[in-house]
């Protein structure tokens, strides 16, 4: 599927959990609040490179050339 967002990044519901946590923390920051969120940072990462193991290995070379057109989490960025 190469629609809509994932025409441009490959995990937008991730990077919506991001983005949404990033708010969070800033509207109250706080030593706890950044713990928190680098810890939904690194369990995001890990669900990403997770899923995208299991896309390679049932898609193969179409995800890889998918991988090479878009970027993970954020458009033009990351």
């Amino acid at each position: 599927m190469t629609a809509g967002a994932y025409h441009y990044i490959r995990h937008p519901l991730y990077c919506s959990l991001l983005l949404g946590g990033v708010g969070v923390f800033l509207k109250a920051p706080s030593i706890l609040g950044c713990l928190l969120f680098a810890i939904v940072c690194v369990f995001v990462l890990v669900t990403a490179k997770v899923e995208e193991e299991e896309n390679i290995k049932r898609f193969r070379d179409e995800y890889l050339a998918y991988m090479k057109t878009t970027k993970m989490f954020l458009p033009f960025l990351i």
